[in-house]
């Protein structure tokens, strides 16, 4: 911990009074000025602008810090705008702040107790810098600053109250267009030092992204809306907000590089972005399909923003996002029967290059043989041809015995590699185990021994299988799998198993990690000798295991 110099000795929180009202009007004239002389306009806005990496603390000092200062300085050389550092406060002054497009607080930090980093006069410095047009940008712990000044919360949009122990955890991007967060993926995860707020900034901010509270990130409090980027338009200025940047590492993080760089370039006036205030009812609700619903399980944007998804009861449907007309692509046309309990169509996803093949998959019940098939199709406009189908495996089940056909899971995915994932059932009937698991070794029970599916490395029940489709329609096994091929009474296919019903899995667009959400047994309660009580798990996958079922 670093205490303030004598220089800071006597201040209080707020500054009392101010300037006399002549000074403070020629002091913003002056501000105004040296804006407007040092900001580019027209075609040499996006040449060379000016920003201010400011990096002073009274209290906790992160290690990253000198991280974030080399970080802005590579953006700078790369992206053409210059850059100074400095820990010294004593540049909030109109002078040198006029010659600046935005101000960088880079995981400053105070509290009233170790001292406030700018004095009276620094603070309103700031206040004019801001009114006459700045940018700021605040990182991390620059939430953590000046906690006892009203406006600087303001600027800030809120101010840190706690954390929980760094983890990993996910965000969830809401907006794809403004320059700080258009690059990244819908859910981005990322290892970080989590902020509750001291009062959530939500509809009074523009959310540009926010925390998936219920991804398992234990110690958060700001219920679903816990806002972890944002940006605002603040008494004449731009404030924009990442409450990323605790640990030096995320500073080589090329897509957290990327979401500063755009951060400074929006406050800075050289990049556009609608940062009105986020609120409910700003937004529109429009229904895609209300009708002729029946079971629909999986959905799949193409690039074209068509909608394709499968409904369990065999059809495979197509919305056209700009006609708002609903096709019937292809129908399985399966009886009531075949789909009492949990077979039908199960699974779709998008062959990654599906702008150029048109490649779709498919997992669903056989209409003859007991058995899943694993297939690609073709697409042909809003229509695909049954005769496209390119079986690429099948999955054996024991439809008819028991209800064993209640557990049937089915979701796909591929991953960055172009791997794709298939997620299957135990195929077990569980209503004669009294909730816990079946594990039926008499005869004849097959189907209530969930060991001979989801616990058998030779079964491709209960488990994920990652493969890699080919062009011909075969496919091949990718290293890392479970069992490596040809090792005895086991399937090379399989990358996790011990699964009782995935039914819904995904994979992290940049890191490649599976994310599975799994049914666990049915109990109200755990009982000794029997089993635990019935769960239900959210597992992130990192390398092929075994997860336990049964």
């Amino acid at each position: 911990m670093r205490r303030r110099s004598s220089r800071r000795a006597g201040r209080v929180g707020r500054p009392p009074g101010g300037p006399s009202p002549l000074i403070a009007v020629t002091s913003l004239l002056a501000l105004v000025l040296a804006l407007l002389v040092a900001s580019p306009t027209g075609a040499q806005a996006a040449a060379s602008y000016r920003v201010l990496v400011y990096s002073e603390v009274t209290n906790s000092d992160h290690p990253s810090i000198p991280a974030g200062i080399e970080a802005v300085r590579k953006l700078g050389a790369e992206h053409d705008f210059e850059v100074e550092a400095t820990a010294d406060s004593s540049v909030f002054n109109d002078a040198d702040l006029g010659r600046f497009q935005a101000v960088v607080f880079n995981n400053t930090n105070s509290t009233p107790e170790t001292g406030d980093l700018l004095n009276a006069e620094e603070r309103a410095a700031l206040q004019r810098y801001i009114r006459a047009g700045g940018g700021w940008v605040g990182l991390h712990s620059a939430s953590a600053s000046e906690r006892d000044w009203e406006w600087y919360e303001g600027l800030v949009g809120a101010i840190f109250d706690k954390h929980p122990a760094p983890q990993t955890g996910r965000v969830k991007v809401l907006d794809h267009t403004h320059p700080s967060t258009e690059h990244l993926p819908d859910l981005w995860e990322r290892q970080e030092e989590w902020y509750n707020w001291r009062a959530n900034p939500t509809s009074t901010v523009h959310t540009l992204a926010q925390i998936k509270v219920r991804d398992g990130i234990d110690g958060l409090d700001e219920g679903v809306d816990h806002p972890f980027s944002w940006c605002q338009n603040y008494d004449g200025g731009r404030s924009w907000f990442t409450a990323g940047g605790h640990d030096k590492a995320a500073f080589q993080e090329e897509a957290f590089v990327q979401h500063l760089l755009g951060g400074i370039q929006w406050a800075a006036g050289v990049a556009e972005g609608d940062c009105t205030a986020t609120r409910t009812g700003s937004f529109q609700r429009t229904p895609l399909a209300t009708s002729d619903l029946a079971d629909p399980f999986e959905l799949a944007v193409a690039p074209d923003r068509r909608v394709f998804f499968a409904q369990r009861t065999g059809k495979l449907k197509v919305i056209d996002q700009e006609t708002m007309k609903v096709s019937t692509a292809l129908d399985f046309a399966y009886t009531p029967e075949m789909t009492s309990q949990s077979d039908g169509l199960l699974g779709l996803t998008l062959d990654p290059g599906f702008a150029e093949n048109n490649w779709l998959y498919l997992l669903y019940s056989d209409k003859v043989e007991k058995r899943l098939n694993l297939s690609r199709f073709t697409a042909d406009g809003d229509t695909v041809d049954p005769a496209s189908e390119k079986r690429l495996l099948t999955v054996p089940t024991l439809r008819g015995e028991g209800r064993a056909n209640s557990h049937m899971a089915g979701s796909l995915a591929f991953d960055k590699d172009g791997n794709l994932y298939a997620a299957t059932g135990d195929n077990t009937d569980p209503f004669a185990s009294d909730g816990f698991t079946p594990i039926d070794e008499g005869a004849g029970r097959r189907a209530w021994d969930a060991q001979m599916t989801a616990g058998n490395t030779n079964d491709l029940r209960g488990k994920i299988l990652r493969i890699t489709p080919e062009d011909d329609g075969t496919y091949s096994v990718p290293e890392g799998n479970l069992f490596a091929p040809g090792t005895e009474r086991t399937r090379p296919e399989i990358y996790a198993m011990g699964m009782r019903n995935p039914f819904r899995i995904t994979t992290d667009p940049i890191s490649g990690a599976l994310m599975v959400a799994d049914y666990g047994p049915d109990a109200r309660e755990a009982k000794a000798g029997r089993g635990p009580e019935g769960t239900v798990e959210y597992t992130r996958i990192t390398e092929a295991g075994n997860f336990g079922w049964p």
